[in-house]
């Protein structure tokens, strides 16, 4: 039998399909709140609100980055392999010193971003008047810091339900604490309601962290040295790694405003939550449970590229038909979560998902880079994807507008999915399976099929044929999950509803 042809292992697919499922309930709830919020704040802010609220946020993603040195990520791995030798001191030791160095961290990088408030500000808006909102945002970088410690431990032991849980009252008071605060301040209860959720969030993470009940580990005072700078070490490159990647999102967002305004840059930000709003609870559940289990058999590669092939066989039938209706009907997405003021960016919309279907094909193949510990083919990996995301934008705003951004974001991913094969082929010598090779067939020619179809025809016509596709590879989907897990591995209510469709 052939290497691509190895057969799946079930009780593993029904591992990944079930932190997958919980995973994505939780997320699912994070949309139900999200249609709620972004309708809400749309209606009161309009484009230019929402254009502000994209820009805070790329801020504070930024700082959070730079100032946490990427300690939550390697935590999480470093926890995630000490949970795999069973030794209950190491985990202990290592879950004390990522909270440590999160507060140490999380101070720190307040006190800085506090300091170089007028200079970011001027940077991010052209002038320092929002400099009193960058100083406000330097409290919800400590908080967002402090709660990655213990999500970094709730994670790396592959706590999922508890995850789940962290992402429903994520959902919950983001919309009950932002919709009154931009009720009654408007743009200026955009800042507060970062900070007020960032909060809210470090008082769940630390509740669900303090349940996992670790024992404090017994004489290991001399060891916190050695792996505070194993974590320094490979949190470093993750570190890069997010600035370059929150860094090329602030990057656009500014060419946009430059160039086109604080609405365009609105109207950008609502079609990228809009687009990766589906494809999101795929690609968390990757890092959430997929990732700590790759790293475990990371030296073995042939386990590591059935898993890789494995998990990305669920996530293509998961979230193809998503991201195909999310084509065919963008225009009732963007009036459903926004209004009608954000018909504009019905086009950037379907831009954004053509990416995100290659993103979702691709991001499993990333994970072999990180589980493997190959750090210098990850960091010159994210400099180059950084600079052809970013001077695709550059380019194509100048001439197209706002849609130029999307087409860049698409343009990335084309380029990122070929450099990413070639890279882990290398590394693992990864091949894909047969199977995989026939979804990414099937669901990149629809996806192109129904983007054409919805700029050369009738908008009724291109409609017609999205839903048939979306109908058709719905239906598909649910056969091929039945054929692939044992039933009895799943639910009882899922056994229900899947035995009806398939």
């Amino acid at each position: 039998m052939k290497r691509d042809e190895t057969p799946a292992d079930g009780h593993s697919i029904a591992q990944i399909l079930k932190s997958t499922l919980l995973i994505g309930g939780s997320s699912v709830v994070n949309v139900a709140f999200s249609i709620f919020r972004n309708k809400a704040v749309a209606v009161m802010l309009g484009p230019e609100g929402i254009g502000l609220m994209g820009l805070y946020n790329s801020v504070i993603d930024i700082a959070q980055t730079l100032a946490g040195l990427g300690v939550q990520s390697s935590g999480v791995r470093q926890i995630a392999e000490a949970t795999g030798t069973g030794e209950p001191d190491r985990i202990a030791r290592t879950a004390r010193i990522v909270g440590r160095l999160s507060i140490v961290l999380a101070v720190l990088g307040t006190l800085l971003l506090a300091a170089l408030a007028v200079p970011v500000a001027t940077l991010t808006f052209g002038d320092h008047q929002h400099a009193v909102g960058v100083i406000l945002l330097s409290v919800a970088v400590f908080f967002r810091l402090a709660a990655g410690g213990q999500q970094a431990l709730i994670q790396g032991m592959r706590d999922i339900s508890s995850l789940a849980r962290i992402n429903v009252l994520s959902a919950l008071f983001s919309t009950v604490l932002t919709i009154p605060l931009v009720y009654f301040f408007g743009t200026g209860g955009i800042v507060p309601s970062i900070v007020a959720v960032a909060a809210a969030m470090l008082l769940v993470s630390w509740w669900y962290g303090r349940k996992i009940g670790l024992t404090d580990p017994a004489n290991a005072t001399g060891l916190y040295g050695p792996e505070a700078v194993a974590l320094l070490r490979l949190g470093f490159v993750f570190m890069v790694s997010g600035v370059l990647t929150f860094g090329s999102a602030y990057a656009i967002r500014i060419i946009i405003m430059h160039a086109n305004g604080v609405v365009a840059a609105g109207l950008y930000q609502a079609a990228w939550a809009l687009g990766g709003l589906y494809a999101g609870f795929i690609l968390q559940a990757m890092g959430t449970d997929f990732y700590p289990r790759l790293t475990a058999i990371s030296r073995d590669n042939t386990a590591c590229n059935q898993l890789v092939n494995e998990q990305a066989q669920i996530s293509m039938l998961l979230a193809g038909p998503g991201v195909l209706a999310t084509l065919t009907f963008a225009p009732l997405a963007m009036w459903l979560f926004y209004s009608p003021e954000f018909h504009p960016a019905v086009n950037l919309l379907r831009w954004i998902s053509l990416g995100m279907m290659l993103r979702i094909i691709s991001w499993p193949m990333g994970f072999i880079v990180l589980a493997k510990g190959a750090n210098w083919t990850f960091f010159w990996t994210d400099i180059a994807a950084t600079v052809v995301h970013v001077g695709l934008a550059w380019l194509l705003v100048d001439r197209f507008g706002a849609i130029g951004a999307g087409a860049a974001f698409f343009g990335l991913y084309v380029w990122h999915s070929i450099l990413i094969y070639i890279l882990v082929r290398r590394l693992s010598g990864f091949r894909w399976s047969l199977a995989n090779r026939n979804l990414c067939l099937i669901f990149l020619t629809l996806s192109a099929l129904i983007f054409c179809a919805t700029q050369f025809l009738p908008l009724w016509l291109a409609t017609v044929l999205g839903s048939l596709a979306v109908l058709g590879t719905g239906l598909y989907s649910l056969k091929m999950l039945a054929g692939l897990v044992p039933l009895a591995s799943l639910p009882a209510p899922i056994r229900t509803w899947i035995s009806r469709f398939a």
